[in-house]
């Protein structure tokens, strides 16, 4: 699982987070595994030479300690997944064939089976081992804020006086911009000779009549 909040550098998300990770080899000794193992060392052991007991404390001790790491881990991850609610997180799972699809969406709620806590997004449960990242909430606020992309010039002649139009981004979700001003050569152009249709702003020729034949930002 990657770390739980990500930084944002000039608006960017810092891509810290881990790729997918693959599937189990099934090396791993769990606690079970070495249940079974022990208990089978017991059944087969050599009667003539039978372990100590100090070699039977010393194995059940590594057990308990095994399994105390392993309820520890689970109790850290269930408290993580509880701190998601309300947070943008991506998951990302694998089908039987290997390809990776992410899903991006808010925690709605965190439900737990078989001791496992799972994450409700867009409606459906997902494993919280299938967590790929967690977006800062600062950097979806960003996202979504009304601009222009890059700064607009425009040629305004006053024998051949044309209208002017260029587009700029509203905005999106909570953030989209309802009114619009726009300002040339400091000052601010009265509202009537400025139309706004989409994202495409249009200034009047007659609010350019005064303006010298040139380029202007």
């Amino acid at each position: 699982m990657s770390d739980l909040i990500q930084n944002v550098t000039n608006g960017i998300l810092e891509n810290t987070s881990r790729p997918v990770q693959a599937e189990s080899s099934g090396n791993e000794l769990g606690k079970d595994a070495f249940l079974k193992l022990l208990c089978t060392q017991l059944q087969y052991q050599d009667p003539l030479e039978p372990s100590t007991d100090t070699q039977f404390v010393t194995q059940l001790a590594q057990y308990s300690q095994l399994e105390e790491l392993q309820n520890l881990s689970s109790t850290s991850q269930n408290q993580q997944a509880l701190s998601l609610v309300g947070k943008t997180v991506i998951i990302q799972t694998k089908n039987s064939s290997g390809n990776v699809t992410n899903i991006n969406g808010t925690v709605d709620y965190v439900t737990y089976s078989n001791g496992k806590a799972k994450l409700s997004i867009n409606g459906t449960l997902y494993s919280m081992d299938d967590l790929y990242t967690v977006i800062d909430d600062a950097y979806i606020i960003q996202q979504g804020l009304p601009g222009i992309e890059n700064e607009v010039k425009v040629s305004f002649d006053k024998d051949n006086p044309e209208d002017i139009t260029f587009e700029v981004n509203m905005g999106s979700g909570e953030t989209v911009a309802t009114q619009i001003l726009v300002m040339l050569n400091g000052e601010v152009i009265d509202s009537k000779y400025v139309s706004l249709n989409g994202n495409k702003i249009t200034i009047s020729k007659d609010a350019l009549s005064k303006l010298e034949n040139g380029t202007y930002s």
